[in-house]
């Protein structure tokens, strides 16, 4: 019991009609923006969680070395 073609046609036909053309194309260009920059997000947050594992084992590195050099 699935959808059929003329189903479908019906249901983008009453879209189409409700919100016209160009309310659904800036809908969709938002939704765009919106997944881009989620991506961007994502991606900047893995680039910032690895600078800062990257500071840490520096830092442990360097406390290490100050160790070895007082005993």
């Amino acid at each position: 019991m699935g959808l059929s073609i003329w189903q479908i046609a019906i249901v983008v036909i009453l879209v189409v009609l409700l919100f016209g053309r160009g309310k659904i194309s800036s809908l969709m260009g938002d939704l765009a923006k919106g997944i881009k920059s989620f991506k961007k997000g994502m991606s900047s947050e893995t680039i910032e969680e690895d600078n800062t594992q990257k500071n840490i084992s520096e830092n442990q590195d360097s406390n290490n070395q100050d160790s070895s050099t007082k005993e």
